[in-house]
């Protein structure tokens, strides 16, 4: 999928959700939820449209969801040092 930036950042709770992911480096949706005060299906949704448009990775241990920026993407780089700005 290849998302535009207009879609990526469209949704507030979608902006919230990547730059946890983006400043922790490696994260489980709990602490997502914990982070963003945004409730499991909206982070969940979030989540899998990120993972789909290639800026987030998912990597499954078990049960365990864990999920990290895709650094092969240079839009993963491009969209962190935007949110470095602000």
């Amino acid at each position: 999928m290849c998302a535009q930036l207009d879609e990526i950042l469209s949704s507030k709770a979608r902006v919230k959700v990547l730059k946890v992911i983006l400043e922790r480096g490696e994260v489980n949706i709990n602490q997502i939820i914990k982070e963003t005060r945004l409730n499991y299906e909206t982070v969940h949704k979030h989540v899998n449209y990120l993972v789909n448009a290639g800026l987030v990775e998912e990597v499954r241990i078990g049960r365990l969801r864990l999920l990290r920026p895709n650094w092969l993407n240079p839009k993963t780089r491009k969209l962190e040092e935007f949110f470095s700005i602000f």
